[in-house]
């Protein structure tokens, strides 16, 4: 009979998903993403989809972050084509 060792607990380390874009950018910013994608986020951890394409599980107080700038000026431009306009 064999006997084989495991290796401590320290020396593994958690293989978590990569799902920014790779530039890192999108880590400084809180994103606009609907507040019902969200909520199922929370519940669920499926990841939610931000208006500039970042793909990520929200785990972190967006409040404690600037508004991601393409984010920001998608929502607007969404805004303003709402028709609520100069008349």
């Amino acid at each position: 009979m064999s006997t084989k060792i495991l290796p401590d607990s320290d020396t593994q380390s958690d293989v978590k998903p990569d799902l920014s874009h790779g530039d890192g950018d999108h880590e400084r910013f809180a994103h606009y993403v609907k507040k019902a994608k969200i909520t199922e986020s929370a519940v669920t951890g499926t990841p939610v989809v931000a208006l500039c394409g970042k793909i990520w599980v929200p785990n972190r107080d967006p409040k404690k972050y600037p508004v991601c700038p393409e984010c920001k000026e998608i929502y607007e431009s969404m805004q303003s084509g709402k028709g609520g306009g100069d008349e």
